[in-house]
């Protein structure tokens, strides 16, 4: 007592004791379940402030959080910083989370980053009222425009066209695929969104498809993961500054392309997406709706989301692809065997994906191995929810682990290896596997995923038919490397390959 008295007559003293009861309490309070709600997921002791930031790998945060479920199971809780994480692991965990409980599992978790970039707004990072409106209207208007339908495949055959003859003007010498394929797939979503496709070499379209590509690399990086635990941080942190500064470029360069389909518009020629938004909003306005979702800002967000997922998702699984090929070289014969035995010298189609059950195959296994959104993007849930023996308060976020579903050793024969035969029964034909969601599942799952499966066949089929794919000269199979760089997807790390023409 008399120790206490001293404390409290010291300068300062007050403030630093009322500190370390908060601390104990807080110590106290995250380790203990609420015993009237029930068992809360277990998982490693946090600390005061960092929670479990030093036992967070932040480079390759899907690896740390994988090697935590041996220990803790598949529903298991991680600090990140003060911010309680839920993670669900294992494809049977997932599905009942995404899938049998779509409701309480499917909100979206807006960390502190995407909050500075949409402030509630677009399709991607919304909830409520305003998601449900945005993602219908997004989808009905996507199907308009041809998503997934005979327009799309159309627009893509088109596409794999410009995209060969830049891959044919290397004339078999080493490039970086990077850049051609981005402005390939990326083009795709632009003749929905817009109308239009772009020329390869217009300065304005390769700004645009290099600023989203770079904000999806930063966005995963571990600086801004630091910004998200500690969002104060942000002026001290080059990514974010530099996150923040090529946003409001970009937002600004499709506030302009907007305004000149307005004032082009015709209600009776809708050329795309923006189109039909534009005319919704109008009459929202002239009815004098307030409280309308057709606004300005979510038709610019909008726009970006389905801009962004619509390019750097298939982009970088399409290039993952070719780099397996070079990578697989015996794969590559089967594949190309496939192709010239069944199609020949035409076009592929749509429609010949059943018949070309190996290159399917490859194409999943491919999209399997890449792993390109290993921890989705972050859930909350809804309501307080009692799930597998544990309680998840409201408002909690949840990681639903893709790379455990993707890699789930109960589900897949070979989990780390590329292994198409996953995708094939005993007589060669291809099989569907449940545990197969690199789009994610139930409510959140991609908006896109008809399209992306469209333009990952298409454009596959159609180069593996027109060139063989090898390292460059000088450089062997072994040596292709296939750790990915880390984002807020998981892109290949810088290589070159040499695309030699069949022909």
């Amino acid at each position: 007592m008399a120790l206490l008295e001293g404390l409290l007559q010291a300068p300062g003293s007050f403030t630093l004791l009322v500190a370390v009861l908060l601390l104990l309490v807080w110590l106290y309070s995250s380790g203990v379940s609420n015993p009237e709600k029930g068992k809360e997921p277990p998982g490693p002791r946090p600390l005061p402030i960092l929670g479990n930031l030093l036992m967070l790998d932040m480079h390759k945060l899907y690896e740390t959080l994988c090697e935590i479920s041996k220990k803790y199971g598949s529903v298991f809780t991680v600090y990140f910083g003060p911010q309680k994480i839920v993670v669900l692991a294992g494809y049977k965990t997932v599905k009942e989370a995404l899938v049998g409980r779509a409701e309480e599992f499917g909100d979206r978790a807006v960390t502190p980053i995407f909050n500075d970039l949409n402030n509630g707004h677009g399709i991607i990072f919304s909830n409520g009222g305003q998601w449900k409106e945005m993602r219908r209207f997004a989808l009905s208007n996507l199907r308009d425009f041809g998503m997934g339908k005979k327009g799309s495949e159309e627009k893509i055959i088109e596409e794999t066209r410009y995209l060969s003859e830049v891959f044919e003007n290397f004339k078999g010498k080493a490039f970086d695929t990077t850049q051609p394929v981005n402005y390939a797939v990326s083009n795709i979503i632009c003749a929905i969104v817009y109308g239009s496709r772009f020329d390869y070499n217009d300065s304005r379209f390769k700004d645009m498809v290099n600023r989203a590509n770079e904000n999806i690399r930063l966005g995963g990086s571990a600086s801004i993961q630091i910004y998200n635990m500690f969002p104060w941080m942000g002026p001290l942190l080059r990514n974010w500054r530099s996150f923040k500064a090529r946003s409001e470029v970009h937002f600004e360069e499709m506030r302009k392309l907007i305004k000149e389909l307005q004032d082009t518009l015709n209600p009776n020629e809708q050329r795309g997406f923006v189109d039909s938004f534009l005319i919704q909003k109008q009459k929202a306005e002239e009815s004098g709706q307030k409280d309308t979702f057709f606004n300005q800002e979510n038709m610019v967000h909008s726009v970006a989301n389905l801009f962004a997922a619509g390019t750097d998702t298939t982009g970088t699984t399409l290039r993952w692809g070719l780099l397996l090929m070079a990578k697989y070289p015996d794969i590559q014969d089967r594949v190309q065997e496939e192709i010239d035995r069944v199609i020949g010298d035409r076009q592929p189609a749509v429609e010949d994906r059943k018949s070309l059950p190996y290159t399917d195959a490859v194409i999943h296994e491919t999209q399997r191995l890449a792993n390109i959104v290993p921890m989705s993007i972050p859930h909350t849930t809804s309501c307080d929810v009692d799930f597998q023996g544990f309680f998840i308060k409201k408002g909690t976020t949840v990681f639903p682990l893709l790379t455990s579903v993707l890699r789930d050793e109960s589900e897949w024969a070979k989990p780390y290896v590329f292994h198409p035969e996953h995708f094939l029964d005993a007589q060669g034909r291809f099989v569907k596997r449940d545990a197969f969601m690199p789009f994610s599942a139930g409510r959140r799952v991609c908006l896109g995923e008809s399209l992306a499966r469209m333009e990952l066949f298409l454009f596959f089929a159609t180069l593996l038919q027109r060139f063989r794919f090898t390292p460059p000269p000088g450089v062997s199979e072994d040596e292709l490397d296939l750790t990915p760089l880390v984002g807020f997807t998981l892109n290949p790390s810088p290589h070159k390959l040499c695309a030699v023409s069949r022909s």
